[in-house]
């Protein structure tokens, strides 16, 4: 029954072309049917018609076409409060569902176009034993409807930004068209935002305003730019030196750099940093040794914060940790542990650290931190904005995953992560293709910039920065699987 239903399907879109005078008709039909009814009725919405129309063609014929459309509406996409509690960002999140339901129909009909081996990649692997283990947390959830929420959205981020970018980028002119997506819109957002910004004379305490309604923060604005900063940085590389399109990208760098500077974000001038040493970190194959060192660190530095109750030494002067409306004054502050968002992500770490302690196994159930981690503070390192009217998280993703998926789930991430690093810094040195050894280079530096910014924020749950954590990680599986039939085909 499934044959004979894919060669059904087969026989349908092999005719496209015998259609297209019937499918332009029904285009025109319903931008005249959604037009009228829109004026006639007062239902202004009915004018959307043509384009739900637009986008269930695409859907049937060309998905290809809509999964670019999903990444031209990443950087523009606003945040939405929807009645009962829910939310999403438009249209993206809308998209990607859409996109993850095609996926799964595609599977199902054309299964022999898959690539198996992408499937069977480690990394690929591994992210389905993540998956699996927050299916496994989320039946041991405190709030299970929470927690089957959070998973519902981990699989169509996985199912759109990892499976269906697996199967889209795979080539130069893929990768081409990637680049296109994002940085036009995101240069657009950029250009809105800074003329708005310098109207306020680039204040430091205007930022977040001038973000809506693309950007919740100025954190999101910050993170988005930095994570796409190295590909950016790449692609003059694509165009004839001194040409318009070179200079014209040049001139792209320094205005993106110049966006990051005036977000006024700690974290992204960090992670240029941080990407700037890990250059030289995989070019001399130290990833192995700096990875350890990392691992001992921490360890070492959580016994010795934890001997003697040795944190609350840090605790800050409730009178003293406050907003700062200069940036020059959040930097000093910032040094004398005075600074509010910063002490107010500890006093969440300490939460988190007693909730771990309590549920070290399955944790409290993805997406179940807010519910409960007002029980484990410490009253020492409470600020003034402790009362969280954002219902914002625990700005640590690993310390998050380990709440709310135990020190299990924590483990799984770090061995998807750490996988993927070994693993891009292999393929960087096997690739013998100058052109692809850049490619490789360049997303191995948007993640670690991704796994930078995680420390201190939540953002794999985010359109801004998690689509991109799973389309790298696909664009790496699909560089290795170049990289091994490359060599095979060389022997």
């Amino acid at each position: 029954m499934v044959t004979r239903f894919r060669t059904s399907l087969d026989k349908v879109l092999n005719n496209v072309d015998q259609s297209t005078g019937f499918l332009f008709m029904g285009l025109v039909f319903t931008i005249l049917s959604g037009t009228i009814a829109g004026i006639l009725s007062g239902e202004y919405l009915l004018f959307g018609l043509p384009i739900l129309y637009l986008i269930v063609f695409l859907a049937i014929i060309d998905f290809r076409k809509l999964f670019y459309l999903l990444l031209i509406s990443i950087p523009v996409s606003t945040e939405i409060n929807l009645p009962g509690g829910f939310g999403t960002d438009f249209p993206s999140e809308l998209l990607a569902i859409g996109l993850s339901g095609i996926f799964l129909f595609y599977l199902l009909v054309r299964s022999p176009g898959i690539n198996i081996k992408f499937f069977l990649h480690p990394i690929s692997l591994l992210l389905l034993v993540h998956i699996t283990w927050i299916g496994v947390s989320t039946l041991h959830a405190s709030d299970k409807f929470v927690a089957t929420k959070f998973l519902l959205a981990k699989l169509w981020y996985i199912l759109t930004y990892y499976c269906m970018a697996g199967m889209l980028l795979k080539s130069e002119k893929d990768i081409k068209m990637f680049f296109k997506c994002i940085f036009f819109p995101l240069l657009f957002t950029i250009v809105v935002i800074m003329v708005r910004h310098s109207l306020t004379g680039f204040s430091f305490k205007d930022i977040n305003f001038v973000l809506n309604p693309f950007y919740r923060n100025h954190v999101t604005y910050a993170s988005i730019i930095v994570v796409f900063f190295p590909f950016l940085w790449y692609a003059p590389s694509w165009a004839k030196k001194f040409s318009a399109k070179w200079w014209g990208l040049i001139a792209s760098i320094i205005f993106f750099l110049a966006a990051i500077y005036l977000s006024y974000t700690r974290a992204a001038y960090i992670c240029l940093v941080i990407a700037t040493g890990a250059y030289l970190i995989i070019k001399f194959r130290l990833t192995k040794v700096v990875l350890a060192i990392g691992i001992c660190l921490s360890i070492l530095g959580l016994n010795w914060l934890e001997n003697n109750n040795k944190y609350l030494d840090y605790a800050p002067d409730y009178n003293k940790t406050i907003v700062h409306q200069k940036f020059e004054n959040l930097l000093e502050a910032t040094t004398k542990g005075e600074d509010i968002s910063t002490m107010e992500r500890v006093y969440r770490w300490v939460a988190g650290v007693q909730m771990v302690a309590e549920r070290p196994i399955f944790g409290f159930g993805p997406g179940n931190f807010y519910s409960h981690y007002t029980q484990y503070t410490v009253n020492s390192f409470k600020t003034y904005v402790s009362d969280n009217p954002e219902k914002s998280g625990i700005h640590s993703y690993y310390l998050m995953t380990a709440v709310e998926q135990g020190l299990v789930g924590l483990f799984i991430f770090l061995l998807l992560c750490f996988v993927v690093l070994l693993k891009g810094e292999s393929i960087y040195h096997q690739s013998k293709d100058p052109t692809n050894k850049k490619q490789v280079l360049m997303v191995l530096l948007s993640l670690i910039i991704i796994y930078a910014l995680l420390l201190i924020n939540d953002m794999v749950e985010t359109d801004k920065v998690g689509s991109f954590f799973f389309i790298f990680m696909a664009m790496l599986v699909n560089f290795d699987l170049k990289s091994q039939k490359s060599v095979t085909g060389s022997q």
